[in-house]
């Protein structure tokens, strides 16, 4: 099995406010008033969720970088 050196990682609008992060790879899911606010929310919820995990059973090589991309509404 080939592992995923990158988590992908879309950044939109939110419905009323700032904006939302949300990973493709894994459950992960933050927002933040500004979208450095926001980028720096997902940095570290992705570090919270793959601490002490397998990185192996979740597909993910050691240390995979964060791709992100910004939706335009």
């Amino acid at each position: 099995m080939k592992l995923q050196k990158t988590i992908k990682a879309v950044i939109r609008h939110g419905e009323e406010s700032g904006y939302v992060a949300e990973c493709f790879e894994i459950a992960v899911v933050t927002q933040g008033k500004t979208l450095d606010e926001t980028v720096q929310n997902l940095e570290d919820a992705v570090a919270l969720f793959l601490d002490g995990e397998d990185l192996e059973e979740l597909g993910l090589a050691p240390d995979p970088a964060i791709i992100r991309n910004k939706l335009i509404n």
